[in-house]
């Protein structure tokens, strides 16, 4: 894994500015520590920052190759999984190669397909190719959007980088936040419309969508979306595509010349991953890696509800003992997991989801100690229905983005100036209309089926993203590259046209998941009612983070304080009433993970300088 940056301009001789692609590139160094590198030319300046997984020696970047007399240069951010088989497919076509990295292999493939390469390729990825004869660049980002990819057009310039800090670091683009992207951040956050990234000059390549940039202006291009097929396997021969197709997504990403190790909750999705992972490890002889995830003092403090029915521990070391892997448990304390809401602030350019988003980063900076590659369980809820909203018929139906219910609480944080500029219900509205317009349905599918459909595409264009945002930046601020095995877009175009029947087989969420993983998980794992990341539950946590907010509301000085309403946040903090416990977004964020994002906005504004163009 690695961060890219780029700055293309036809009508400026950029060699006289090379020093900005260079600080640019510098903000991108916990991506990429191992190495840098640059491309200068005229019209295109390039930088790239390396964090070695594959080929150490031959996949260095920007990578250069001469086809046919024209020039073409690539920087790239990812993983490809079917290195091997387009290897061979170019090879069979003339193609000779001088390493073994799938960088090689994925800029061969744009020379050869050209924009049609994206038709190819598996994996995950933000790269850029430059065409120096053409005078075109080719920027793309993978199907699921696991890793980012950001742009700014500045009159002739197109500026872009894995961050939003990378972007800003350019002196034409400026840190604005305007109405709609304050709107954005109180409506939706910590999710974000596709293609936007709330700075007024910042737009994101939404996932599965290319740009092309060259003297004729800009094109988007969106290669991809699940198509409404009807679903003709029996019971038996979908279990068992699943069952293969996740198998192989899981082998495919063990691929690495450094340690890889996996993440494991006890869950069904992070337990499918490590027994087939160890499995591969225990053929070659080796021992797999585990790492799960705690808190000081939470068992005393837990108490099971509807959304968290069981802690992870005993089903942690049940599976640890099944695989026989080599486990290790990262306590996190109280205290840590709140300083750190502001360093994830930074790793992720943005207010995120709070101390699911701390607690995520120092898990990662532990596991960077020993391993430079983890696989993840993230996804699999999303696309094998393991959400209430899924299976509860209130939230089925619900008329809006089910995992955002808490609309009249966001509408009550905001300041009395903005209220009547901020209309938080269009917003939302016209985001979720959109979305589920777009999916695509078949004209015989029933009134379920055609909202199941709708609920898939919602959640791997808004629920899933956030998350996969989440990771990809906490991780890659340690320098830890994660990969997602269930973002695989085969698995993914597969099961948008299972249907209902099967998906919730035996009446269970992700109730056809637990069955093609029957025999190779043990039941008590396989039968495990889902429970989601493990949230903290000790109360001086809480205590912390609702002392920190009101320091903040008391001062004159802090910037949150101009855009929200200090009283009903402050009668919010102190009655725990029903507003604080409504869910802000999905299960995870109640009471004090929203003072969390609160602090977390407050620090954004002056962490990057917000400038509000209201």
């Amino acid at each position: 894994m690695c961060g890219i940056a780029g700055w293309i301009d036809f009508n400026k001789d950029l060699l006289e500015d090379v020093d900005v692609i260079k600080r640019m590139t510098k903000t991108l160094s916990r991506r990429g520590p191992d190495d840098e590198g640059f491309y200068f030319n005229q019209n295109a300046l390039l930088g790239h920052r390396r964090l070695v997984v594959v080929d150490p020696s031959g996949g260095k970047q920007p990578m250069i190759r001469q086809m046919n007399g024209k020039k073409y240069v690539i920087v790239y951010n990812g993983e490809l999984y079917n290195t091997e088989d387009l290897r061979k497919i170019l090879k069979s076509n003339g193609y000779g190669f001088q390493s073994y990295s799938d960088t090689e292999v994925l800029l061969m493939s744009y020379i050869h397909w050209k924009e049609e390469c994206v038709k190819y390729l598996n994996g995950i990825f933000a790269f850029a190719v430059w065409d120096e004869d053409e005078k075109s660049v080719f920027l793309c980002r993978d199907h699921l959007g696991v890793k980012p990819l950001f742009y700014s057009i500045k009159g002739s310039s197109l500026i872009f980088g894995s961050e939003i800090k990378t972007v800003l670091k350019h002196p034409k683009v400026n840190p604005i936040v305007d109405l709609n992207g304050l709107g954005e951040l109180f409506a939706l956050g910590p999710s974000r419309p596709p293609g936007s990234a709330i700075f007024k000059d910042i737009k994101e390549i939404p996932p599965a969508n290319y740009l092309v940039f060259n003297k004729n202006g800009v094109r988007m291009v969106e290669y991809w979306k699940p198509r409404a097929k009807v679903h003709l396997q029996s019971l038996d021969e979908t279990v068992e595509n699943v069952r293969f197709l996740v198998q192989d997504a899981i082998k495919r990403q063990l691929v690495s010349d450094v340690p890889v190790c996996s993440f494991l909750s006890g869950g069904l999705d992070s337990s499918a991953i490590v027994a087939v992972a160890a499995k591969e490890y225990n053929d070659l002889g080796k021992q797999l890696n585990t790492y799960s995830i705690d808190y000081v003092d939470n068992e005393k403090y837990f108490r099971k509800n509807e959304f968290i029915p069981s802690s992870d521990m005993p089903y942690v070391n049940l599976m640890s003992d099944f695989v026989k892997s080599k486990h290790k448990n990262i306590v996190i304390d109280n205290k840590e997991l709140a300083d750190y809401l502001d360093d994830s602030v930074v790793a992720n350019d943005l207010p995120g989801m709070a101390d699911i988003d701390s607690s995520l980063q120092i898990f990662t900076k532990e596991i960077k100690k020993d391993a430079t590659v983890a696989l993840s369980g993230e996804c699999a809820d999303e696309i094998f229905g393991g959400y209430p909203w899924y299976v509860k018929s209130e939230d089925i139906w619900f008329d809006s983005f089910p995992w955002i219910k808490s609309l009249e609480l966001r509408k009550y944080f905001i300041g009395k100036k903005l209220k009547n500029k901020l209309n938080l219900d269009e917003i939302v509205k016209m985001n979720y209309l959109k979305t589920i317009n777009d999916a695509e349905k078949l004209e015989e599918d029933t009134d379920l089926e055609k909202r199941m459909r709708e609920l898939f595409y919602l959640n791997i264009k808004w629920f899933m993203v956030t998350l996969l945002n989440r990771k990809d930046r906490m991780s890659m601020y340690n320098s830890l590259e994660v990969r997602v095995p269930f973002a695989d877009y085969r698995i993914v175009e597969y099961l948008y046209n299972v249907p209902s029947k099967l998906k919730f087989l035996g009446g269970r969420e992700k109730g056809l998941l637990r069955k093609a993983f029957e025999g190779i998980l043990p039941n008590e794992i396989i039968y495990r009612k889902k429970s989601p990341y493990p949230k903290i539950h000790n109360p001086l946590y809480e205590k912390i983070v609702i002392e920190r907010l009101k320091q903040i509301l008391y001062s004159p000085n802090e910037p949150i304080n101009l855009i929200i309403d200090k009283e009903n946040v402050l009668n919010f903090l102190d009655n725990r009433n029903e507003n604080y416990n409504k869910t802000w977004f999905g299960q995870l964020m109640t009471g004090p993970q929203v003072a969390a994002y609160l602090i977390q906005i407050n620090e954004w504004i002056k962490i990057y300088n917000v400038e509000f163009e209201l």
